[in-house]
Parts: structure tokens; C-alpha cells; sequence
């Protein structure tokens, strides 16, 4: 008998009827993520910078959601669109998220990523809806010392360059505003989720490994690397999300102890370095080249960097759909059908996804199981 599935139940469906506002909505994750959410029954509204990019994966996908294009440190326009979507639960995504852009300025990284969220944070303790609170930052808040072991959620925070710093500040604001304000579960729950390099179709952010090799490979040129031996935590942009929805749907559901810190990254096989993955890369596009970039002025980054996410699989019962072949395949023939066909499979991806999620098992994936008349769709057309 064929397994049945209801895009609307995922994660509890929790999320159907639900009033999101996404912060960064027009960024890689933050597009990924409205357009799941808009999916899942979700009214969605998005405040964020308008796309930066040239292709823009936001608006390739048109999705339906209320939108308004602002500074995420403007507090009376935040506040506004607040007060105008009465929100129930927020995910804050907006950032600055370049390592290398963190060098030429490191008052706008420090002003977005830190002030910014501060003025998140001020604009939903002002709006009397909002449940709940998901900050995103990144793998690279904790102090690196560049162990062979993942950081685990209690490692001290810390930051090598501006950017990694930011997102190191940004999480002691988020302790401080859950002690000082959201206290004992009373009011607004407040999790932060970080993740490491997520790739996936839809990023044309420069000095990002993937982008920079579809941009390269369109136009049959090679692609220069810059630490091909760095290892980094590849994952595709739909783990890491599934992990925001997971924690999101707990502190919905007024769960306190979700109110905390969590890591959502790849198993430690897809732990590679750069040159692997750009080989790896190539099996799925033969005309990817690379070329060697030796500047011996080229900034610091960090050559190693991994996430323990026991607390996650324990607590959660999180773990990933794809692995490191899998999510390279998905990624790479995105864009390819994009440069060569003119086509954007990020439907066709989530569906995907889901599917594998529900058939390995995954916690969220499993409340699709409902037998409600004229509501059912087999799982590989779920959505």
C-alpha cells in the first residue's frame, strides 16, 4: 500500500493557519523557508533588504506572502510591520553573512547582526501575539580552537574575525534577553539554531564555494579556490530549516525547556574539505574547473569547524534526510537545469526531501500520517 502524506501535517502541522513573520526572507535560507512555510499553510510575512543578488532565488519563486523591504536596525519601520502582522512566532534570519565582507566593514556586520537583533527582539516584546522567537546565527559563533571534535551547545562563544564575533555577540544577547525578560517559560519563548555551510540551489552570494562554481562553470570558466584543504559541514539549506521548524513547533506548542541553544548539522561523513567537494562536484557537472588561488594576502578562515548535534538527535530526535552525495546531486543538477534549461527545482526538491524524511523515519516527517478523506497526496507528490 502506498505511504500517504499531507504537506499541512508536517511538524504536527503546526504551522497551518499560523501567522510567521521571517526576517531576511528574501536571503538564501530566508527564501527556502518562507516558501516551505507559505506551503504548509503558513500566512507569511517577510521584512528584510531587498534581494541583493542578480539572479534572486526570491524572486524566481513569487511566494505568496506579505513582504516590506527595510533595515532590520530601522525600530519604527520594524515596529510597524509588527504591529501590522501580529505575528505568532518570528524567525529572525536577517544578517550580515559574509566572513569576507565582515573585514571591509565591520560596523554594518556588527550593527545588523547584533543591533539588528536587538531590535527584533525589542519590536516582538512590544507585539502582544508573538509566541515565540527562532534566531538563526551560525556554527561560527563559538570560540574556534580548531579541534578535531564538534562544539557542543555549552562551548564558549567567541569569533576569530568581525563575522564569526557578531554571531558570537548575538547569542550572549539572546542568553541575556531569555534571562532578563523570558524568563521561566513566562511570555515569549526564545531558541537560537545554529548550522554550518548550508549549500543548495537558489545562493548566488559571492566568495560561497557552490556559487562560486555554477557561476564559473555558465560561462566555461574555472573556478578559483582558496583553502581546498579547510573542512567544513556540508549540508543541504533544507536540514537546517527542518531543524528551525522542529524548534519552532515545540515553543509553539509552549514547551520551555526547547527555549535554548541548538546545533543541526550533517553527519560527520559529510565533514569534507573543499577540494573534496568541488571533485565530488564534478560528478554531477563534468565541465566544472578549478584553478588554485595562492594570494598570500588573502584573510584568515577558519580551517576546521564542526558541530556535536547529540542534543538535537537525543532531545529532538533531528537527524538529516540526505547525505553528502545526495545533497551535492540536488545542489549541483539545480543549477545546472537553471543555467542550461532555464528551470528552478526547488519544488521539486522540497518534495524530494519530504519524501526521504518520511521514509527514513524523521520525528517531523511522521505527522504526515493522516487518513482524512479528499486530503491525501502519495508521498512523492506531496507537494
Amino acid at each position: 500500500m502506498e505511504t500517504m502524506v499531507k504537506i499541512d501535517h508536517l511538524f504536527g502541522g503546526i504551522y497551518q493557519g499560523k501567522k510567521v513573520l521571517v526576517t531576511g526572507h528574501t536571503g538564501f535560507k530566508g527564501s527556502w523557508l518562507s516558501h516551505w512555510l507559505v506551503m504548509m499553510g503558513a500566512e507569511v510575512y517577510g521584512y528584510s533588504l531587498a534581494p541583493e543578488t542578480e539572479p534572486s532565488h526570491c524572486i524566481m519563486l513569487d511566494t505568496k506572502m506579505t513582504e516590506c523591504y527595510g533595515d532590520i536596525t530601522d525600530q519604527e519601520a520594524l515596529g510597524d510591520f509588527f504591529e501590522e502582522a501580529q505575528p505568532e512566532i518570528v524567525f529572525h534570519l536577517a544578517a550580515q553573512a559574509l566572513v569576507r565582507d565582515s573585514y571591509d566593514d565591520p560596523i554594518t556586520t556588527f550593527n545588523s547582526n547584533v543591533m539588528g537583533t536587538l531590535c527584533v527582539y525589542e519590536a516582538a516584546r512590544k507585539t502582544a501575539s508573538v509566541k515565540a522567537i527562532v534566531n538563526v546565527t551560525s556554527d561560527k559563533c563559538y570560540e574556534n580552537k580548531e579541534w578535531t571534535w564538534g562544539y557542543r551547545e555549552n562551548d564558549p562563544m567567541g569569533g576569530y574575525d568581525p563575522y564569526s564575533a557578531s554571531k558570537g555577540c548575538a547569542e550572549l544577547l539572546t542568553s541575556s534577553y531569555r534571562n532578563s525578560f523570558f524568563k521561566d517559560g513566562k511570555g515569549i519563548l526564545l531558541a537560537s539554531v545554529r548550522a554550518g555551510n548550508v549549500i543548495g540551489g537558489g545562493d548566488w552570494a559571492k566568495d560561497r564555494l557552490i556559487p562560486d562554481i555554477v557561476r564559473a562553470t555558465s560561462i566555461a570558466r574555472r573556478v578559483q579556490i582558496r583553502n581546498p584543504k579547510a573542512t567544513r559541514p556540508w549540508q543541504h539549506v533544507l536540514e537546517p530549516l527542518s531543524g528551525y521548524l522542529m524548534v519552532g513547533w515545540k515553543l509553539l506548542e509552549g514547551e520551555a525547556q526547547y527555549a535554548d541553544g541548538w546545533n543541526f548539522g550533517p553527519d560527520l561523513s559529510s565533514n569534507l574539505t573543499v577540494g573534496e567537494i568541488v571533485e565530488l562536484c564534478k560528478d554531477y557537472w563534468n565541465q566544472i574547473g578549478v584553478e588554485l588561488n595562492t594570494d598570500p594576502n588573502q584573510v584568515h578562515e577558519a580551517h576546521l569547524l564542526m558541530l556535536d548535534c547529540s542534543k538535537a538527535n537525543k532531545i529532538l530526535k533531528w537527524k538529516p534526510v540526505w547525505n553528502i552525495e545526495d545533497t551535492l546531486k540536488h545542489t549541483i543538477e539545480w543549477y545546472k537545469n537553471y543555467y542550461l534549461h532555464n528551470a528552478v527545482d526547488t519544488l521539486s526538491d522540497i518534495k524530494a526531501f519530504v519524501s526521504a524524511a518520511h521514509k527514513s523515519g524523521v520525528a517531523w516527517a511522521q505527522q504526515a500520517n493522516f487518513k482524512e478523506a479528499g486530503h491525501l497526496l502519495p508521498v512523492d507528490q506531496a507537494i
